[in-house]
């Protein structure tokens, strides 16, 4: 298995290992509720290191993005980041991603640890505006430093006005003594934060001095596991259950970062305009159980009358809920909130409603 340059430091502080997108990781330190209530109530740290990194760069950037990806680049500005994803020629989804206009001319793209390769293939074979690409993704580490402690926890490390960096926003500078990281305003936890993106021989420098600066907001390590709970809470998508290469964007209710403006012949372009104009057969909802149980990846979805309308995607006991949520695709006559579905739980049918998301409020 490939390692982060964090893999000695999880072993050593007991973490829970197992294999992730081909890399050694953390699942779990002292908990999976432990460490996502210190998440949402103090500050943790998750080791994002297998995340892909990307840079596009040259006069010929934009136009490559503008082509590959589904959201608006030419409406970013440095330091501004969005939310996107490349759609591939069948209505699906190659990827999610973030992309950063890091300076003029120049671009980052981070997208998932599992598709780095197919990402790096798509992106290669797709480039016929011949923007320059290099994978920088052995060469990049990442920590993402969430909760509601972590602007606390990290201005203590750098002269950056962190609280001057809004949400999808980002800066790089001098951060614990090191020239050139950067601080990103783009986490994944619905519980505020920061990432941080460095040079891997910087890693345990970086490491040791959050964990010293969070010390007196009961800083945590945090592993996977929790990274999951806590997006699913917020109603976010995980690639690989949520998202895949069959999911077009508008089924997946991502037609916000589907923008169709004049001069973005994106892939895929006129199939999806068609499918947002004349609506879709099936739609990703949200829903909470009624009735007690914790829906599972792969569950029938089923109509309160208890026919089949769909499958769960993401599923589980929400830690600051107590009971289970999760999402998934259902035919769209019972997408809307309020409708009462159930799940086939191992043969027991079981009560839910879809509801708006986030779970937590």
């Amino acid at each position: 298995m490939k390692t982060t340059p964090f893999t000695e430091k999880h072993i050593a502080l007991g973490a829970k290992m197992h294999e992730f997108a081909g890399y050694n990781m953390p699942i779990e330190y002292s908990g999976i509720i432990d460490e996502h209530l210190t998440v949402c109530h103090g500050v943790g740290v998750f080791d994002v290191s297998h995340m892909g990194e990307f840079w596009v760069k040259g006069p010929h950037a934009l136009p490559f993005l503008q082509q590959v990806t589904s959201n608006n680049v030419a409406a970013l500005v440095p330091g501004k980041a969005q939310y996107s994803c490349l759609p591939n020629e069948q209505g699906g989804i190659v990827d999610d991603l973030l992309v950063y206009h890091y300076e003029p001319e120049k671009y980052l793209l981070v997208v998932n640890a599992s598709n780095i390769e197919k990402d790096w293939n798509w992106c290669v074979a797709h480039n016929s505006e011949g923007a320059e690409l290099e994978n920088a993704s052995s060469r990049m580490a990442q920590l993402a430093v969430q909760g509601p402690k972590a602007m606390a926890t990290l201005q203590k490390l750098t002269e950056i006005d962190l609280s001057a960096i809004p949400y999808y926003h980002f800066t790089h500078g001098a951060f614990a003594g090191e020239p050139d990281v950067i601080i990103s305003n783009t986490g994944y936890t619905g519980a505020g934060g920061f990432e941080l993106y460095f040079y891997p021989e910087a890693a345990m420098r970086i490491w040791d001095a959050v964990f010293r600066a969070g010390e007196e907001f009961g800083i945590k390590p945090i592993g996977l596991g929790a990274r999951d709970t806590l997006r699913l809470e917020m109603g976010f998508c995980l690639y690989g259950n949520d998202l895949d290469d069959t999911t077009s964007p508008i089924e997946a209710g991502l037609g916000w970062i589907t923008k169709f403006v004049e001069g973005k012949p994106f892939t895929n372009r006129a199939a999806l305009e068609r499918q947002k104009a004349e609506g879709v057969s099936r739609k990703l909802v949200a829903f909470e159980m009624v009735d007690r149980g914790i829906p599972r990846h792969g569950y029938t979805l089923l109509s309160a009358e208890g026919g089949a309308i769909g499958h769960v995607t993401s599923g589980t006991m929400s830690p600051l809920r107590k009971i289970g949520i999760g999402m998934g695709y259902v035919q769209t006559a019972y997408a809307k909130p309020g409708t009462e579905i159930a799940i086939d739980m191992r043969g027991r049918k079981l009560k839910a409603v879809v509801v708006k998301p986030p779970f937590r409020k």
